[in-house]
């Protein structure tokens, strides 16, 4: 579509509302005067003006600038009033509203945060932003919660992540960097040397800065495509080198039935892990093969009745609503089996499509955003009437119907580490390929340092700081 800003130049914001109301539509910045199919976004002292020409007819948005103290507030308040008018514009075109109403950003707990810590309400964080009343109850019920994981937080305390970039094969929805393990064997073994001495070093900096993690995340990739000595390894250098008396809690994706043996499970128990992720996505056997899994749904129950008979283990089971090949009937299929699993966490994941997945190149077996729609209300009734709550939500870029991904708890069983992390309460030291610590500063901002992206490059990187 092509877009025309008039007297700012805003063009993230205006692109950001593009991408959720019209994601089949790339931004186009003409020169010259306006003329076609088009939005012009036009911001004149306290007002946004959008003019949406679409379909041969002219529709208007209009939306009042803020009021604002700072510089920063200034230019926040403009934006909103920007993706505001657009929004309005849209809407009056015939675009369907969509269930987060005009907001775009990724974490709408934290806008949800400030209305509650500021006397405000759901339904006014609902009107403000015309979020549908669905969404904003369920916002505030996971921001609740990390409101309450805010205030158990003492000065030092730090998440954990350590990131295992192997898997037995790649999904065909996946963006991360996790390389199959059946040709990248070779990498493993000097991958976890070079990961112990990351280790090493990282906790000696952390002990130094009077840190201690509370939460310890193992992810990946698939962590238990290592070996159960290679496990042991792994744990052994984490208790050498950081004081996990502080630990709440210790996960470890365990994501792909095809990985969890007993002994495996056997070490992590030896180690103090508390909470494992079995994660089949799917169990319908057809949609296994189409995002490029080797395992069945049989598969998934065989493996968790490993995981149970270990004992000692909280569950999370990760479900995505619209993979290939799959309905909205078969989707609730696979909620009655996860269910009757009584797994402690669920994750319910709407479907993103990353650059970089195969599913980017070939999203022709995907359902469409009305049936993905009906899988995720379904995934929220069903669940809230099986007694789970959710505990945290999150969205993404290019995810279907601009829906969201929402952790759910039976009990007690919260997992902080997904909250501290996406909510960004604490600072994460990261370690491993692709893996990314983030600290904030007083004024609330993000910053990130990366690790070298592919398990080669960081091998290199880190064995050469070693000579």
């Amino acid at each position: 579509m092509e877009l025309y800003l008039i007297g700012h130049d805003y063009k993230y914001a205006a692109e950001q509302m593009l991408l959720m109301l019209f994601p089949a539509e790339r931004p186009v910045y003409p020169s010259g005067s306006p003329s076609g199919e088009r939005a012009e976004l036009e911001l004149r002292g306290r007002e946004a003006v959008c003019r949406l020409y679409r379909g041969g007819g002219l529709s208007e948005g209009h939306a009042a600038v803020a009021p604002w103290e700072t510089e920063i507030e200034r230019v926040r308040q403009e934006q909103r009033a920007v993706k505001a008018c657009f929004y309005r514009a849209a809407l009056a075109s015939g675009v369907p509203r969509p269930a987060w109403g005009m907001l775009t950003g990724v974490k709408p707990g934290k806008l949800m945060a400030q209305y509650l810590e500021g006397g405000k309400t759901a339904e006014d964080f609902a009107r403000d932003f015309d979020v549908s009343p669905e969404r904003a109850a369920l916002c505030e019920t996971t921001t609740r919660h990390t409101l309450g994981a805010k205030r158990s937080l003492r000065e030092g305390d730090i998440g954990l992540y350590v990131g295992i970039p192997f898997c037995p094969t790649r999904c065909a929805y996946c963006s991360f960097i996790s390389n199959a393990v059946g040709k990248n064997e070779k990498l493993v073994e000097p991958y976890l040397e070079a990961l112990l001495v990351e280790i090493g070093r990282t906790g000696e900096s952390v002990r130094a800065a009077g840190q201690r993690p509370v939460a310890l995340y193992l992810g990946g990739g698939t962590p238990t495509t290592l070996s159960a000595s290679q496990l042991d390894r792994l744990c052994g250098g984490l208790e050498a080198h950081f004081d996990l008396s502080a630990l709440r809690e210790y996960t470890v994706e365990a994501g792909r039935p095809d990985t969890i043996t007993e002994d495996k499970l056997a070490v992590l128990r030896a180690h103090g892990v508390t909470r494992v992720s079995v994660n089949p996505q799917t169990m319908s056997d057809e949609v296994l093969e189409a995002i490029g899994r080797k395992h069945t749904a049989q598969a998934v129950i065989d493996a968790l009745s490993l995981v149970r008979a270990a004992g000692g283990f909280a569950v999370n089971m990760d479900l995505i609503a619209g993979l290939p090949k799959d309905t909205a009937a078969g989707f609730e299929k696979t909620l009655d089996t996860v269910l009757a699993l009584a797994p402690e966490n669920i994750t319910v994941h709407t479907l993103a499509i990353k650059n970089g997945s195969h599913l980017a190149e070939h999203p022709e077996t995907l359902p469409d955003a009305a049936a993905v729609a009906r899988m995720v209300d379904t995934s929220i009734r069903r669940l809230t009437a099986a007694g789970y709550v959710p505990y945290y939500l999150y969205r993404q870029k290019f995810m279907s119907g601009g829906l969201e991904n929402v952790g759910w708890r039976k009990g007690a069983h919260v997992n902080l580490y997904n909250i501290l992390m996406m909510e960004e309460l604490c600072p994460i030291v990261a370690m491993g390929a692709g893996a990314s610590s983030k600290t904030t500063d007083e004024l609330g901002g993000v910053h990130r340092r990366m690790n070298p992206k592919y398990p080669k490059e960081y091998i290199e990187r880190i064995m050469a700081q070693e000579e």
